[in-house]
């Protein structure tokens, strides 16, 4: 990997705004440059970050649902024991598309943390597209703790916004599991036996608001593109969004994505932990620690958006120091850039309304802002003057408000979307 000067402060605000140019990877991406646009290589084009342990389920089949942004011609799954305490054994992993009915998302309209004993709708997969991964040619693996594995080239066809189903079969108890806590849309439990391989949802009786083990898809492509990270809390993993219905903003940024040229399309991989912080450890390693797990160990990553700091802001004990967050910004950025990726910083939004919020976190929130305004990263979007209501600029639009003065709701994700420029016109 190339390892890039720290761009001055000067020339960080004379970059372009814009993600998704030719010219701004080539300039901060040299290794880019003259690269065969028809030869394919790895792209990221999904991500969960590890947030916490479950305990373990043995003798289940787990089937994860993972909504993929760009596809390709060849899948590969990184799995995790990150956070686990003890070897972790699978003994079959297995991808497919996931069958849809009525062309609704799968699993759209379920009920988050529900158990069920009928059959789950949104676990089946497409006729002929299941296909056993393997790991170095081997059916099973073997994850030590605090490692991740990635399995061989799947011969998989990957539609774009398509689902897949990752199955994985956990014969014994291994240990608390690493997970993300919080899916948005269910996974599927089969119980008694090995079931990966299965095509009909016959088995698939239980549903669970978590995913397990899966924590990234990477696809082949013939063309530019890389990926994007969202570096992240719970207002980029989605809470307040409708459940089942993939509306958090990266996934709404995903699809805004499309009016670009196919060869200038990137995967958009969502690093949102639900109660991140920027500067302390809380649901997972603060921002600062997870760095080199959760965005330099992605596939091809070439830009990086930063919306990390409310938790800072609200949490206990709070944050007063308006410099702390600066210092951790331009951190990042200098991180970031020795890995040849340009970084976004996202303003931080409104949260008055909310029981946690007061006039000196407001004004701490303002002073924040107007640094990350001042040319703290590469270029910013503006998520609080997308979302604040301009009669009382302290809170978010009643329109975006999912109800709690703090989270968004779809429409507020949508907003955020918007908010980052894909044009290159922006300054």
């Amino acid at each position: 990997m190339n390892h890039l000067p720290e761009i001055t402060a000067t020339r960080r605000r004379c970059l372009s705004v814009v993600v998704f140019t030719a010219l701004s990877t080539a300039a901060v991406f040299p290794s880019a440059v003259g690269r065969a646009e028809t030869a394919p290589r790895w792209t990221g084009t999904w991500e969960a970050a590890p947030s916490g342990t479950a305990p373990a389920l043995p003798g289940t089949s787990i089937r994860n649902v993972v909504h993929i942004g760009v596809g390709g011609s060849d899948a590969r799954i990184r799995l995790s024991n990150r956070l686990g305490t003890a070897p972790l054994r699978l003994d079959a992993v297995t991808v497919a598309v996931a069958l849809r009915r009525g062309g609704s998302a799968a699993g759209a309209g379920a009920v988050p943390g529900s158990l069920h004993t009928a059959p789950a709708a949104g676990a089946g997969a497409v006729p002929g597209s299941l296909h056993t991964a393997t790991f170095d040619g081997a059916r099973s693996v073997t994850v030590p703790p605090g490692q991740d594995r990635v399995t061989d080239a799947v011969r998989l066809t990957v539609p774009a916004d398509a689902d897949l189903l990752v199955t994985v079969h956990t014969p014994a108890d291994c240990g608390p599991a690493t997970y993300h806590r919080t899916s948005l849309q269910p996974a599927f439990l089969a119980r008694g036996g090995n079931h990966a391989a299965d095509t009909p949802a016959a088995a698939y009786t239980h549903r669970v608001s978590h995913w397990y083990y899966v924590t990234g898809v990477d696809v082949l492509r013939r063309t530019a593109p890389d990926s994007v990270v969202a570096l992240g809390d719970s207002l980029t993993d989605g809470t307040g969004s409708s459940y089942g219905t993939d509306h958090r903003w990266p996934d709404l940024l995903s699809r805004r994505v499309r009016e670009l040229p196919a060869e200038r399309r990137p995967g958009i991989l969502n690093a949102g932990i639900s109660g991140n912080r920027l500067l302390r450890d809380g649901v997972g390693p603060s921002a600062l620690k997870r760095l080199d797990a959760d965005v330099f160990s992605r596939t091809g990553v070439r830009t990086l958006i930063v919306f990390e700091g409310v938790n800072d802001l609200k949490g206990t004990p709070p944050q007063t120091d308006p410099g702390a967050f600066v210092r951790a910004y331009r951190r990042i950025v200098k991180e970031a850039h020795a890995h040849g990726i340009r970084v976004i910083g996202a303003t931080l939004t409104p949260f008055g309304g909310h029981s946690a919020w007061t006039p000196a976190r407001e004004g701490l929130r303002h002073a924040v802002n107007a640094q990350i305004r001042s040319g703290v990263f590469d270029a910013v979007a503006d998520f609080d003057a997308a979302v604040r209501d301009p009669g009382r600029p302290d809170r978010i639009r009643p329109v975006y408000d999912s109800g709690d003065h703090l989270h968004l709701d779809d429409a507020g994700m949508a907003a955020l979307a918007a908010a980052v420029d894909l044009t290159g016109s922006g300054g």
